[in-house]
Protein backbone atom coordinates (compact mmCIF):
# COMPACT_ATOMS: atom_id res chain seq x y z
CA UNK A 1 0.00 0.00 0.00
CA UNK A 2 2.95 2.20 -0.01
CA UNK A 3 3.48 4.74 -2.79
CA UNK A 4 -0.21 4.74 -2.77
CA UNK A 5 -2.06 8.31 -4.76
CA UNK A 6 -3.73 9.96 -2.60
CA UNK A 7 -7.60 9.50 -2.25
CA UNK A 8 -8.40 12.52 -4.58
CA UNK A 9 -5.74 11.66 -7.49
CA UNK A 10 -7.36 8.05 -7.96
CA UNK A 11 -8.91 7.26 -10.63
CA UNK A 12 -11.67 5.51 -9.22
CA UNK A 13 -12.40 8.99 -7.03
CA UNK A 14 -12.05 11.47 -10.39
CA UNK A 15 -14.67 8.77 -12.25
CA UNK A 16 -16.90 8.74 -9.41
CA UNK A 17 -17.11 12.77 -8.96
CA UNK A 18 -18.24 12.68 -13.02
CA UNK A 19 -20.30 10.00 -12.45
CA UNK A 20 -21.87 11.79 -9.67
CA UNK A 21 -22.35 14.82 -11.75
CA UNK A 22 -24.39 12.73 -14.38
CA UNK A 23 -26.48 10.64 -12.08
CA UNK A 24 -27.28 13.28 -9.29
CA UNK A 25 -30.63 14.33 -10.81
CA UNK A 26 -31.39 10.76 -11.09
CA UNK A 27 -34.77 10.39 -8.92
CA UNK A 28 -34.99 6.55 -7.37
CA UNK A 29 -38.53 6.95 -9.12
CA UNK A 30 -36.99 6.57 -12.59
CA UNK A 31 -34.82 4.28 -11.14
CA UNK A 32 -37.51 1.70 -10.35
CA UNK A 33 -39.83 1.81 -13.14
CA UNK A 34 -37.01 1.37 -15.52
CA UNK A 35 -35.75 -1.82 -13.70
CA UNK A 36 -38.92 -4.36 -12.28
CA UNK A 37 -36.18 -6.05 -10.12
CA UNK A 38 -34.18 -3.73 -8.80
CA UNK A 39 -35.33 -4.26 -4.98
CA UNK A 40 -34.44 -8.02 -5.53
CA UNK A 41 -31.13 -7.43 -7.31
CA UNK A 42 -29.98 -4.66 -5.25
CA UNK A 43 -30.11 -7.19 -2.08
CA UNK A 44 -27.58 -8.71 -0.17
CA UNK A 45 -27.75 -11.27 3.05
CA UNK A 46 -25.05 -13.21 4.72
CA UNK A 47 -25.32 -14.76 8.53
CA UNK A 48 -29.05 -14.09 8.83
CA UNK A 49 -28.70 -10.53 7.79
CA UNK A 50 -30.36 -8.91 5.57
CA UNK A 51 -29.51 -5.98 3.55
CA UNK A 52 -32.17 -4.15 1.05
CA UNK A 53 -29.98 -1.18 -0.43
CA UNK A 54 -32.29 -0.47 -3.97
CA UNK A 55 -33.57 2.50 -2.75
CA UNK A 56 -30.02 4.17 -2.43
CA UNK A 57 -29.50 6.74 -5.38
CA UNK A 58 -26.79 4.45 -7.09
CA UNK A 59 -26.83 2.35 -9.79
CA UNK A 60 -24.93 -0.39 -11.34
CA UNK A 61 -21.93 1.54 -12.52
CA UNK A 62 -22.30 3.10 -8.52
CA UNK A 63 -21.69 0.54 -7.38
CA UNK A 64 -18.86 -1.49 -9.59
CA UNK A 65 -16.91 2.38 -8.72
CA UNK A 66 -17.24 2.33 -5.26
CA UNK A 67 -15.89 -1.05 -4.86
CA UNK A 68 -13.12 0.16 -7.64
CA UNK A 69 -12.11 3.00 -4.91
CA UNK A 70 -12.30 0.68 -2.05
CA UNK A 71 -9.49 -1.94 -4.06
CA UNK A 72 -7.37 1.17 -4.86
CA UNK A 73 -7.47 2.53 -1.13
CA UNK A 74 -6.04 -1.07 -0.39
CA UNK A 75 -8.84 -1.81 1.69
CA UNK A 76 -8.91 -5.87 0.87
CA UNK A 77 -4.79 -5.44 2.41
CA UNK A 78 -6.21 -3.43 5.28
CA UNK A 79 -8.82 -6.27 6.39
CA UNK A 80 -6.04 -8.92 6.24
CA UNK A 81 -3.52 -6.66 8.24
CA UNK A 82 -6.58 -5.96 10.77
CA UNK A 83 -6.98 -10.49 11.37
CA UNK A 84 -3.33 -10.98 11.36
CA UNK A 85 -2.55 -8.85 13.99
CA UNK A 86 -0.68 -6.20 12.29
CA UNK A 87 -0.19 -3.10 14.58
CA UNK A 88 -2.81 -0.80 12.37
CA UNK A 89 -3.36 1.54 15.05
CA UNK A 90 -0.35 3.51 13.43
CA UNK A 91 -0.32 6.49 16.37
CA UNK A 92 -0.27 4.31 19.29
CA UNK A 93 1.78 1.41 17.82
CA UNK A 94 -0.87 -0.90 18.07
CA UNK A 95 -3.08 -4.10 16.85
CA UNK A 96 -6.83 -3.76 16.57
CA UNK A 97 -7.79 -6.96 17.08
CA UNK A 98 -11.22 -6.68 18.85
CA UNK A 99 -12.17 -9.52 16.34
CA UNK A 100 -9.64 -11.85 19.10
CA UNK A 101 -11.84 -11.41 21.35
CA UNK A 102 -14.66 -13.68 19.69
CA UNK A 103 -12.48 -15.78 17.61
CA UNK A 104 -13.38 -19.79 18.55
CA UNK A 105 -10.87 -21.33 20.84
CA UNK A 106 -8.35 -22.94 18.58
CA UNK A 107 -7.92 -20.22 16.40
CA UNK A 108 -4.45 -18.87 16.47
CA UNK A 109 -4.18 -14.27 16.19
CA UNK A 110 -0.64 -13.48 17.31
CA UNK A 111 0.24 -10.42 18.46
CA UNK A 112 4.01 -9.96 18.91
CA UNK A 113 5.18 -12.99 18.15
CA UNK A 114 2.27 -14.82 21.02
CA UNK A 115 -1.33 -16.18 20.20
CA UNK A 116 -3.83 -14.44 22.01
CA UNK A 117 -6.71 -16.37 21.89
CA UNK A 118 -5.86 -18.81 24.93
CA UNK A 119 -5.63 -15.19 26.73
CA UNK A 120 -9.09 -14.31 26.19
CA UNK A 121 -10.58 -17.69 26.63
CA UNK A 122 -8.90 -18.00 29.70
CA UNK A 123 -10.73 -14.41 30.47
CA UNK A 124 -14.12 -15.73 29.44
CA UNK A 125 -13.25 -18.84 31.41
CA UNK A 126 -12.99 -16.57 34.60
CA UNK A 127 -15.92 -14.52 33.81
CA UNK A 128 -18.15 -17.75 33.09
CA UNK A 129 -17.24 -19.16 36.68
CA UNK A 130 -18.15 -15.95 38.31
CA UNK A 131 -21.59 -15.01 36.41
CA UNK A 132 -22.72 -18.36 37.28
CA UNK A 133 -21.40 -17.82 41.34
CA UNK A 134 -23.31 -14.39 40.99
CA UNK A 135 -26.66 -15.34 39.23
CA UNK A 136 -26.28 -19.03 41.09
CA UNK A 137 -25.75 -17.18 45.09
CA UNK A 138 -22.70 -19.12 45.66
CA UNK A 139 -20.68 -15.40 45.79
CA UNK A 140 -22.02 -14.03 49.27
CA UNK A 141 -22.06 -10.11 50.15
CA UNK A 142 -20.13 -8.66 53.67
CA UNK A 143 -22.78 -10.01 55.05
CA UNK A 144 -23.51 -13.36 53.82
CA UNK A 145 -26.20 -12.47 51.42
CA UNK A 146 -26.63 -13.16 47.62
CA UNK A 147 -25.89 -10.08 45.33
CA UNK A 148 -29.63 -8.55 43.69
CA UNK A 149 -28.05 -5.55 42.26
CA UNK A 150 -25.44 -4.96 39.44
CA UNK A 151 -23.89 -1.54 39.20
CA UNK A 152 -20.78 -1.46 36.29
CA UNK A 153 -19.23 2.18 36.77
CA UNK A 154 -17.44 2.84 33.53
CA UNK A 155 -17.58 5.25 30.85
CA UNK A 156 -17.21 5.75 27.13
CA UNK A 157 -16.82 2.20 25.90
CA UNK A 158 -16.92 0.53 29.52
CA UNK A 159 -19.95 2.14 29.48
CA UNK A 160 -21.92 2.19 26.34
CA UNK A 161 -21.61 -0.79 25.37
CA UNK A 162 -22.55 -2.65 28.71
CA UNK A 163 -25.60 -0.32 29.06
CA UNK A 164 -26.49 -0.78 25.09
CA UNK A 165 -26.15 -4.72 25.61
CA UNK A 166 -28.09 -4.86 28.71
CA UNK A 167 -30.93 -2.87 27.53
CA UNK A 168 -30.50 -4.91 24.25
CA UNK A 169 -30.96 -8.37 25.59
CA UNK A 170 -32.94 -7.25 28.73
CA UNK A 171 -35.67 -10.27 27.25
CA UNK A 172 -32.66 -12.82 28.33
CA UNK A 173 -31.58 -11.57 31.45
CA UNK A 174 -32.28 -13.10 34.91
CA UNK A 175 -35.33 -10.30 36.32
CA UNK A 176 -34.53 -11.51 40.12
CA UNK A 177 -31.88 -8.90 39.34
CA UNK A 178 -31.13 -5.43 38.97
CA UNK A 179 -28.93 -4.17 36.69
CA UNK A 180 -27.35 -0.53 36.87
CA UNK A 181 -25.01 1.78 35.34
CA UNK A 182 -23.13 4.58 36.33
CA UNK A 183 -20.70 6.64 33.85
CA UNK A 184 -21.37 10.65 34.07
CA UNK A 185 -18.95 12.36 36.85
CA UNK A 186 -22.33 14.14 37.25
CA UNK A 187 -23.20 13.15 41.16
CA UNK A 188 -26.83 12.40 40.32
CA UNK A 189 -25.77 9.66 38.21
CA UNK A 190 -24.18 7.63 41.35
CA UNK A 191 -26.75 8.93 43.50
CA UNK A 192 -29.77 7.86 41.26
CA UNK A 193 -28.58 3.99 40.58
CA UNK A 194 -27.70 3.64 44.09
CA UNK A 195 -30.81 5.18 46.22
CA UNK A 196 -33.04 2.24 45.99
CA UNK A 197 -30.50 -0.61 46.65
CA UNK A 198 -29.28 -2.38 49.78
CA UNK A 199 -25.65 -2.04 50.07
CA UNK A 200 -25.71 -5.37 51.36
CA UNK A 201 -26.91 -7.51 48.46
CA UNK A 202 -25.08 -4.41 45.56
CA UNK A 203 -21.95 -5.58 43.70
CA UNK A 204 -20.06 -2.68 41.59
CA UNK A 205 -17.78 -3.36 39.06
CA UNK A 206 -15.64 -0.96 38.06
CA UNK A 207 -13.94 -1.05 34.65
CA UNK A 208 -11.19 1.07 33.57
CA UNK A 209 -8.38 -0.30 32.37
CA UNK A 210 -5.89 1.68 33.84
CA UNK A 211 -7.46 2.01 37.05
CA UNK A 212 -7.11 5.95 36.85
CA UNK A 213 -9.97 7.16 34.69
CA UNK A 214 -10.61 10.50 36.27
CA UNK A 215 -14.86 10.09 36.01
CA UNK A 216 -15.00 6.53 36.51
CA UNK A 217 -12.79 6.47 39.84
CA UNK A 218 -14.25 9.16 41.58
CA UNK A 219 -17.35 7.15 41.05
CA UNK A 220 -15.60 4.10 42.75
CA UNK A 221 -14.36 5.91 44.81
CA UNK A 222 -17.75 7.48 45.67
CA UNK A 223 -19.78 4.22 45.32
CA UNK A 224 -16.79 2.97 47.99
CA UNK A 225 -17.98 5.20 50.17
CA UNK A 226 -21.68 4.33 49.97
CA UNK A 227 -21.00 1.07 50.40
CA UNK A 228 -18.84 1.45 53.60
CA UNK A 229 -21.20 3.92 55.25
CA UNK A 230 -24.33 1.33 54.77
CA UNK A 231 -22.25 -1.53 55.92
CA UNK A 232 -20.92 -0.26 59.02
CA UNK A 233 -17.22 0.77 57.80
CA UNK A 234 -15.68 -2.37 57.69
CA UNK A 235 -13.50 -1.93 54.52
CA UNK A 236 -13.23 -5.79 54.57
CA UNK A 237 -16.73 -5.35 52.52
CA UNK A 238 -14.73 -3.68 49.86
CA UNK A 239 -13.85 -7.23 48.34
CA UNK A 240 -16.83 -8.90 48.68
CA UNK A 241 -18.54 -5.94 46.48
CA UNK A 242 -16.20 -4.36 43.82
CA UNK A 243 -14.46 -6.35 41.33
CA UNK A 244 -12.97 -4.49 38.43
CA UNK A 245 -11.92 -5.12 34.89
CA UNK A 246 -8.77 -3.42 34.71
CA UNK A 247 -5.10 -4.10 33.92
CA UNK A 248 -3.51 -2.09 36.69
CA UNK A 249 -3.41 -4.77 39.58
CA UNK A 250 -1.46 -2.20 42.28
CA UNK A 251 -4.32 0.56 41.76
CA UNK A 252 -6.94 -2.49 42.45
CA UNK A 253 -5.35 -3.58 45.36
CA UNK A 254 -4.61 -0.14 46.53
CA UNK A 255 -8.68 -0.01 46.05
CA UNK A 256 -9.42 -2.68 48.12
CA UNK A 257 -10.39 -5.00 45.42
CA UNK A 258 -9.05 -8.77 45.65
CA UNK A 259 -6.71 -9.01 41.94
CA UNK A 260 -8.55 -13.00 42.42
CA UNK A 261 -11.38 -10.86 41.04
CA UNK A 262 -9.75 -9.03 38.29
CA UNK A 263 -10.96 -9.66 34.87
CA UNK A 264 -8.10 -8.09 32.56
CA UNK A 265 -7.97 -7.22 28.54
CA UNK A 266 -5.18 -5.93 26.49
CA UNK A 267 -4.03 -2.69 24.97
CA UNK A 268 -4.62 -4.15 21.54
CA UNK A 269 -8.78 -3.72 22.54
CA UNK A 270 -10.10 -0.14 22.10
CA UNK A 271 -12.63 1.09 24.57
CA UNK A 272 -15.54 1.59 22.29
CA UNK A 273 -14.73 -2.01 20.68
CA UNK A 274 -14.44 -3.87 24.14
CA UNK A 275 -18.28 -4.90 25.03
CA UNK A 276 -17.28 -8.51 24.23
CA UNK A 277 -13.96 -8.68 26.09
CA UNK A 278 -14.56 -8.12 30.38
CA UNK A 279 -16.01 -5.17 29.76
CA UNK A 280 -19.17 -7.17 28.98
CA UNK A 281 -18.90 -8.97 32.41
CA UNK A 282 -21.88 -7.31 33.51
CA UNK A 283 -23.64 -8.22 30.56
CA UNK A 284 -22.22 -12.18 31.03
CA UNK A 285 -23.98 -11.74 34.50
CA UNK A 286 -27.26 -10.24 33.28
CA UNK A 287 -28.24 -12.82 30.55
CA UNK A 288 -25.65 -16.10 31.29
CA UNK A 289 -22.39 -16.98 29.98
CA UNK A 290 -24.11 -19.32 27.05
CA UNK A 291 -25.78 -16.20 25.53
CA UNK A 292 -22.60 -14.68 26.11
CA UNK A 293 -21.25 -16.96 24.09
CA UNK A 294 -23.98 -16.84 21.51
CA UNK A 295 -23.09 -13.30 21.55
CA UNK A 296 -19.31 -13.90 20.45
CA UNK A 297 -20.44 -15.98 18.19
CA UNK A 298 -22.57 -13.55 16.01
CA UNK A 299 -19.74 -10.90 16.13
CA UNK A 300 -17.34 -13.73 14.65
CA UNK A 301 -19.97 -15.05 12.24
CA UNK A 302 -20.38 -11.06 11.00
CA UNK A 303 -15.47 -11.34 10.93
CA UNK A 304 -15.63 -14.11 8.80
CA UNK A 305 -18.09 -12.72 6.44
CA UNK A 306 -16.50 -9.05 6.11
CA UNK A 307 -12.48 -11.07 5.83
CA UNK A 308 -13.72 -13.64 3.14
CA UNK A 309 -16.91 -12.21 0.93
CA UNK A 310 -15.99 -10.08 -2.28
CA UNK A 311 -17.19 -6.61 -2.09
CA UNK A 312 -19.85 -6.17 -3.73
CA UNK A 313 -21.63 -9.05 -1.79
CA UNK A 314 -20.18 -7.71 1.89
CA UNK A 315 -22.55 -6.19 3.66
CA UNK A 316 -20.24 -3.87 6.29
CA UNK A 317 -18.42 -3.13 3.11
CA UNK A 318 -21.74 -2.24 0.99
CA UNK A 319 -23.11 -0.20 3.92
CA UNK A 320 -19.62 1.73 4.27
CA UNK A 321 -19.06 2.94 0.99
CA UNK A 322 -22.57 3.91 0.65
CA UNK A 323 -21.80 6.23 3.30
CA UNK A 324 -18.56 7.21 1.44
CA UNK A 325 -20.96 7.99 -1.41
CA UNK A 326 -23.17 10.48 0.30
CA UNK A 327 -20.41 12.11 2.95
CA UNK A 328 -18.40 12.91 0.07
CA UNK A 329 -20.28 13.26 -3.23
CA UNK A 330 -22.91 14.61 -1.91
CA UNK A 331 -22.20 16.81 1.16
CA UNK A 332 -24.26 14.48 3.74
CA UNK A 333 -23.25 15.41 6.97
CA UNK A 334 -25.21 12.96 9.33
CA UNK A 335 -26.56 9.15 9.22
CA UNK A 336 -29.85 8.24 10.71
CA UNK A 337 -29.97 4.63 12.48
CA UNK A 338 -33.71 3.60 13.09
CA UNK A 339 -34.08 0.72 14.86
CA UNK A 340 -37.57 -0.58 14.63
CA UNK A 341 -37.16 -2.57 18.38
CA UNK A 342 -37.54 -1.23 21.47
CA UNK A 343 -34.82 -3.32 23.28
CA UNK A 344 -32.34 -1.57 20.74
CA UNK A 345 -33.05 2.17 22.18
CA UNK A 346 -29.40 2.47 23.43
CA UNK A 347 -28.11 1.21 19.67
CA UNK A 348 -27.87 4.46 18.14
CA UNK A 349 -25.89 6.04 21.48
CA UNK A 350 -23.85 3.10 21.30
CA UNK A 351 -23.13 3.57 17.67
CA UNK A 352 -22.56 7.53 17.94
CA UNK A 353 -19.29 6.77 19.51
CA UNK A 354 -18.13 3.46 17.23
CA UNK A 355 -18.27 6.12 14.51
CA UNK A 356 -17.55 9.47 15.30
CA UNK A 357 -14.57 8.66 17.96
CA UNK A 358 -12.86 6.19 15.02
CA UNK A 359 -13.61 8.60 11.75
CA UNK A 360 -13.45 11.93 13.48
CA UNK A 361 -10.06 12.28 11.83
CA UNK A 362 -8.94 15.55 10.22
CA UNK A 363 -5.60 14.11 8.92
CA UNK A 364 -4.33 10.71 7.29
CA UNK A 365 -2.42 7.78 8.58
CA UNK A 366 0.96 10.25 7.12
CA UNK A 367 -0.90 13.03 9.14
CA UNK A 368 -1.13 14.95 6.31
CA UNK A 369 -4.45 17.28 6.60
CA UNK A 370 -7.96 15.51 4.26
CA UNK A 371 -9.22 17.41 1.67
CA UNK A 372 -12.83 15.58 1.80
CA UNK A 373 -15.37 15.04 4.16
CA UNK A 374 -15.02 12.39 7.11
CA UNK A 375 -16.71 11.48 9.56
CA UNK A 376 -20.34 11.91 9.28
CA UNK A 377 -22.77 12.34 12.40
CA UNK A 378 -24.91 9.12 13.91
CA UNK A 379 -27.60 9.18 15.45
CA UNK A 380 -31.28 8.41 15.47
CA UNK A 381 -34.04 7.32 18.01
CA UNK A 382 -36.29 3.84 18.18
CA UNK A 383 -39.48 2.80 16.16
CA UNK A 384 -42.07 5.14 15.46
CA UNK A 385 -41.30 7.41 18.03
CA UNK A 386 -38.92 9.18 15.89
CA UNK A 387 -41.55 9.68 13.08
CA UNK A 388 -43.69 11.99 15.37
CA UNK A 389 -40.47 14.27 15.85
CA UNK A 390 -37.72 14.87 13.37
CA UNK A 391 -39.21 12.76 10.60
CA UNK A 392 -40.44 15.66 9.44
CA UNK A 393 -37.17 17.22 8.27
CA UNK A 394 -35.66 13.85 6.99
CA UNK A 395 -38.70 13.75 4.64
CA UNK A 396 -39.25 17.84 3.81
CA UNK A 397 -36.30 19.68 5.05
CA UNK A 398 -33.57 20.74 3.11
CA UNK A 399 -30.96 18.12 4.12
CA UNK A 400 -29.67 15.21 2.55
CA UNK A 401 -29.99 12.23 5.79
CA UNK A 402 -29.40 9.22 4.73
CA UNK A 403 -31.09 6.08 6.80
CA UNK A 404 -30.58 2.94 8.05
CA UNK A 405 -34.03 1.30 9.55
CA UNK A 406 -33.74 -1.92 11.33
CA UNK A 407 -36.75 -4.15 12.01
CA UNK A 408 -36.77 -8.20 12.69
CA UNK A 409 -39.34 -10.62 11.36
CA UNK A 410 -40.47 -11.54 15.12
CA UNK A 411 -41.47 -10.25 18.03
CA UNK A 412 -39.73 -10.61 21.39
CA UNK A 413 -42.98 -9.77 23.13
CA UNK A 414 -46.07 -10.29 20.77
CA UNK A 415 -49.00 -8.75 21.56
CA UNK A 416 -51.73 -8.30 18.99
CA UNK A 417 -51.10 -6.51 16.11
CA UNK A 418 -48.55 -4.74 17.35
CA UNK A 419 -45.88 -6.47 15.72
CA UNK A 420 -47.19 -5.83 11.86
CA UNK A 421 -48.02 -2.12 12.81
CA UNK A 422 -44.21 -1.72 13.77
CA UNK A 423 -43.38 -3.44 10.39
CA UNK A 424 -45.92 -1.90 8.58
CA UNK A 425 -44.14 1.69 9.63
CA UNK A 426 -40.59 0.07 8.45
CA UNK A 427 -41.64 -0.19 4.83
CA UNK A 428 -44.04 2.37 4.60
CA UNK A 429 -41.04 4.80 5.39
CA UNK A 430 -38.44 4.10 3.24
CA UNK A 431 -41.15 3.74 0.61
CA UNK A 432 -42.54 7.57 1.34
CA UNK A 433 -38.12 8.79 1.08
CA UNK A 434 -37.56 7.15 -1.78
CA UNK A 435 -40.91 7.70 -4.10
CA UNK A 436 -42.35 10.78 -1.99
CA UNK A 437 -45.76 12.61 -4.09
CA UNK A 438 -45.81 14.41 -6.64
CA UNK A 439 -47.41 17.82 -7.24
CA UNK A 440 -49.90 16.07 -9.25
CA UNK A 441 -50.69 13.45 -7.17
CA UNK A 442 -51.16 16.27 -4.31
CA UNK A 443 -53.90 18.22 -6.74
CA UNK A 444 -55.51 14.81 -7.90
CA UNK A 445 -56.40 14.34 -4.17
CA UNK A 446 -58.55 17.28 -4.12
CA UNK A 447 -55.93 19.63 -2.06
CA UNK A 448 -56.25 23.41 -2.44
CA UNK A 449 -53.94 25.18 -4.39
CA UNK A 450 -52.59 26.89 -1.55
CA UNK A 451 -51.59 23.90 -0.04
CA UNK A 452 -50.06 21.81 -2.37
CA UNK A 453 -46.29 22.93 -1.95
CA UNK A 454 -47.19 22.17 1.92
CA UNK A 455 -47.90 18.28 1.00
CA UNK A 456 -45.11 17.45 -1.76
CA UNK A 457 -42.85 15.51 -0.77
CA UNK A 458 -39.73 15.22 -3.21
CA UNK A 459 -38.60 11.83 -2.53
CA UNK A 460 -35.02 10.47 -3.67
CA UNK A 461 -34.22 10.27 -0.36
CA UNK A 462 -32.21 7.20 0.41
CA UNK A 463 -32.38 4.65 3.19
CA UNK A 464 -30.96 1.19 3.65
CA UNK A 465 -33.55 -1.36 5.13
CA UNK A 466 -31.54 -4.19 7.81
CA UNK A 467 -33.93 -7.01 8.35
CA UNK A 468 -33.36 -10.52 10.54
CA UNK A 469 -35.29 -12.93 12.26
CA UNK A 470 -35.08 -11.57 15.47
CA UNK A 471 -33.37 -9.66 18.04
CA UNK A 472 -31.02 -12.88 19.99
CA UNK A 473 -27.71 -12.50 21.79
CA UNK A 474 -26.07 -13.88 18.28
CA UNK A 475 -28.03 -10.88 16.11
CA UNK A 476 -27.37 -8.50 18.71
CA UNK A 477 -23.67 -9.71 17.91
CA UNK A 478 -23.54 -9.30 13.94
CA UNK A 479 -25.65 -6.32 13.86
CA UNK A 480 -22.45 -4.55 16.29
CA UNK A 481 -19.59 -6.17 14.18
CA UNK A 482 -21.39 -4.93 11.14
CA UNK A 483 -21.12 -1.46 11.97
CA UNK A 484 -17.45 -1.92 13.69
CA UNK A 485 -16.78 -3.27 10.05
CA UNK A 486 -18.57 -0.34 8.37
CA UNK A 487 -16.56 1.92 10.03
CA UNK A 488 -13.51 0.28 9.24
CA UNK A 489 -14.29 0.38 5.51
CA UNK A 490 -14.91 4.31 5.74
CA UNK A 491 -11.45 5.09 7.75
CA UNK A 492 -9.59 2.70 4.86
CA UNK A 493 -11.11 4.82 2.14
CA UNK A 494 -10.32 7.78 3.84
CA UNK A 495 -7.39 6.53 4.61
CA UNK A 496 -7.42 7.79 8.56
CA UNK A 497 -6.26 5.83 11.97
CA UNK A 498 -9.73 4.83 12.70
CA UNK A 499 -8.61 3.24 16.22
CA UNK A 500 -6.80 6.36 18.19
CA UNK A 501 -8.94 9.17 19.74
CA UNK A 502 -6.77 11.86 20.70
CA UNK A 503 -9.35 14.26 20.39
CA UNK A 504 -10.58 13.36 23.67
CA UNK A 505 -7.33 14.29 25.37
CA UNK A 506 -7.47 18.42 25.09
CA UNK A 507 -10.65 18.75 27.22
CA UNK A 508 -9.73 16.04 29.94
CA UNK A 509 -6.34 17.50 30.17
CA UNK A 510 -7.46 21.06 30.41
CA UNK A 511 -9.87 19.79 33.21
CA UNK A 512 -6.69 18.73 35.42
CA UNK A 513 -5.61 22.16 35.73
CA UNK A 514 -8.72 23.46 36.12
CA UNK A 515 -10.46 21.27 38.58
CA UNK A 516 -8.21 22.76 41.62
CA UNK A 517 -8.51 26.36 40.74
CA UNK A 518 -12.20 25.51 41.38
CA UNK A 519 -11.62 23.89 45.00
CA UNK A 520 -8.68 25.99 45.64
CA UNK A 521 -9.19 27.89 49.35
CA UNK A 522 -7.58 31.26 48.09
CA UNK A 523 -8.49 33.25 44.85
CA UNK A 524 -6.32 31.30 42.20
CA UNK A 525 -4.33 32.97 39.87
CA UNK A 526 -5.52 32.27 36.80
CA UNK A 527 -4.28 32.06 32.90
CA UNK A 528 -6.65 31.46 30.69
CA UNK A 529 -8.72 33.20 28.16
CA UNK A 530 -10.84 36.40 29.60
CA UNK A 531 -14.19 34.22 28.92
CA UNK A 532 -12.80 31.04 30.91
CA UNK A 533 -11.02 33.36 33.73
CA UNK A 534 -14.52 34.58 34.03
CA UNK A 535 -16.57 31.19 34.20
CA UNK A 536 -14.19 29.99 36.93
CA UNK A 537 -14.90 33.15 39.55
CA UNK A 538 -18.31 33.18 38.51
CA UNK A 539 -18.93 29.39 39.47
CA UNK A 540 -16.73 29.97 42.91
CA UNK A 541 -19.10 32.48 43.66
CA UNK A 542 -21.88 30.22 43.09
CA UNK A 543 -20.25 27.40 44.93
CA UNK A 544 -19.34 30.00 47.64
CA UNK A 545 -22.79 30.80 48.45
CA UNK A 546 -23.59 27.36 49.27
Amino acid sequence: MTGMLPLTARQSWKALQAHQEKIRELHLRTLFVDDATRGERMSAEAVGIYLDYSKNRVTDETLALLCRLAEESGLRERVDAMFRGEKINLTENRAALHVALRAPRGTSILVDGTDVVPEVHAVLGAMADFANRVRGGAWKGHTGQPIRNVVNIGIGGSDLGPVMAYEALKHYSDRAMTFRFVSNVDGTDLVEATRDLDPAETLFIASSKTFTTLETMTNAESARQWLLAGLGGDVKAVAKHFVAVSTNARKVSEFGIDTANMFGFWDWVGGRYSMDSAIGLSTMVAVGPENFRALLDGFHQMDEHFRTSPFERNLPVLLGLLTVWYTDFFGAETVAVLPYEQYLKRFPAYLQQLTMESNGKHVTREGVEVGYPTGPIYWGEPGTNGQHSFYQLIHQGTRLIPCDFIGFGYALNPLGRHHDMLLANVFAQTEALAFGKTREQVRAEGTPDRLVPHRVFEGNRPSNTILADRLTPATLGKLVALYEHSVFTQGAIWNVDSFDQWGVELGKALAQRIIPELESEKEPTLGHDSSTNNMIRRYRKLRNRR
